[in-house]
């Protein structure tokens, strides 16, 4: 299996994954990542691949606001709860600035070989990760 076939095949595999209410996130694809989202496409979830040869993905939430300060409001929020994100999906999350005053909350997950069980493996998480946080999105951006 192509990374890109991964990546596609990774939205399906979440939204089986997920309570009901969450189930219906709209889905944008590129050929190195994929992105799900629920109101607003500039505030995702992405999995995105470190580039083969780092044997790594990204997992994370991704502001990506067309205005740094609502990017830094969201990372500011996140920064808040980053003590409940890393006691309840572990130690590796990270909340930081990062490109074009984008800023992100995410983990990097090992590559494995692309099959049906890493599919899966990946789903799970990604699904986690969204159960986790998005409840912490919505009180975020409710206030903006």
């Amino acid at each position: 299996m192509r990374l890109d076939e991964l990546l596609r095949a990774l939205p399906p595999a979440t939204r089986a994954k997920l309570p009901k209410p969450l189930q219906n996130f709209k889905v944008a694809t590129r050929s190195w990542l994929v992105q799900l989202y629920y109101a607003d496409p500039l505030l995702h979830y992405e999995v995105v691949t470190l580039g083969l040869k780092r044997g790594q993905l990204e997992i994370g939430l991704h502001f990506e606001s067309r205005n740094a300060a609502t990017n830094e409001q969201l990372l500011a929020g996140f920064a808040r709860h980053l003590f409940e994100i890393k006691a309840e999906l572990g130690e590796g999350f990270e909340a930081e600035m990062w490109d074009r005053g984008w800023t992100k909350v995410y983990e990097t997950f090992p590559m494995e070989t692309f099959d049906e069980a890493y599919i899966d493996r990946v789903a799970t998480r990604l699904a986690q990760v969204i159960v986790f946080m998005q409840p912490i999105l919505d009180e975020l951006t409710s206030n903006q």
